[in-house]
């Protein structure tokens, strides 16, 4: 069995417009989701064997803040050019050549490629990954190399601003 979370990066700053795409780093608000979604994921009891990141700052960032809330060693995060701003298929290719040791993967990357991933690999049909998503997706296979269209059955799909409007509609019923 084989467990793939697709995460997109935290929202992103437009502060400097200077600044290559490449290197813009997080917003404020990004800069509070990424932890916040690190905890989801933590609540969700998956430990990752593997984190792959895009190599721009907002992913790099994201991958760094949400592998220290599951208590993932940060220097062991596998920085893929592969994942900057790819085609879904071009993305599975680099799912295709994951070690089999590995059975979770952890995968920060950027839209549209990771909601259209999602939606071929388990037949979802699902308008967006937001900023700071992640998109959860479990294989019943022993090799990377079998992850296909439709192969995948999706675990769950976790946004900040979800969790954000729980906590709201919790606060109004108290108060």
């Amino acid at each position: 069995m084989k467990t793939i979370i697709l995460i997109r990066h935290a929202k992103s700053s437009w502060k400097f417009p200077e600044l290559k795409d490449m290197d813009r780093p997080l917003n404020k608000r990004g800069l509070n989701d990424a932890p916040l979604m690190g905890k989801i994921l933590k609540g969700h009891n998956l430990m990752p064997d593997l984190i792959m990141t895009s190599p721009a700052v907002r992913t790099s960032i994201t991958a760094k803040t949400i592998a220290q809330a599951v208590g993932f060693n940060e220097l062991q995060i596998v920085t893929e050019p592969g994942l900057y701003l790819e085609s879904k298929s071009k993305l599975l290719k680099v799912i295709n050549n994951i070690d089999d040791r590995y059975a979770t993967v952890f995968i920060v990357g950027h839209n549209p490629g990771l909601t259209d991933l999602a939606n071929s690999l388990t037949g979802e049909s699902i308008d967006n990954i937001p900023t700071c998503g992640a998109f959860g997706i479990q294989f019943e296979i022993s090799s990377w190399k079998e992850v296909d269209k439709k192969t995948g059955k999706k675990l769950f799909f976790e946004f900040p601003k979800k969790h954000k409007k729980k906590v709201e509609e919790t606060e109004k019923q108290v108060l």
